[in-house]
């Protein structure tokens, strides 16, 4: 499991880490029922207090991306297909409003916007 922490960017450390690991889940790099790394290991390999870790694996098992079982370990929650698909369609549709807000502000006519989308889709 890669994952990269930034200081500079103002987003509190254990919601980069919940970032990361959400996003390998769901672009499945990481399984259903794989194990992640204990909260002390990931902490001492990122150089971070163990307490950050726990707040973002905490945070991952709250929204369903995780399943801890007591001595055993955290795992990757076995998550319904349909569950992984309005989280991926959520994430786009942000990304898409932002788009949008950037068209409005610069004068882009819809039209415009759907030829940019359907080139980049293609």
């Amino acid at each position: 499991m890669n994952i990269i922490i930034s200081n500079t960017g103002g987003k509190p450390i254990y919601d980069q880490i919940a970032s990361q690991i959400k996003n390998q889940i769901i672009t499945g790099e990481l399984k259903p029922g794989e194990p992640l790394p204990s909260m002390r290991l990931l902490a001492k390999e990122l150089r971070i207090s163990v307490i950050t870790t726990k707040r973002a694996y905490n945070d991952l098992e709250e929204e369903g991306f995780l399943e801890t079982i007591p001595g055993k370990g955290s795992f990757v929650a076995l998550r319904d297909a349909s569950l992984v698909r309005e989280e991926i369609l959520r994430r786009v549709e942000g990304h898409l409003g932002e788009a949008v807000e950037i068209a409005r502000k610069h004068g882009i006519s819809r039209e415009e916007l759907s030829e940019i989308l359907q080139v980049l889709y293609e």
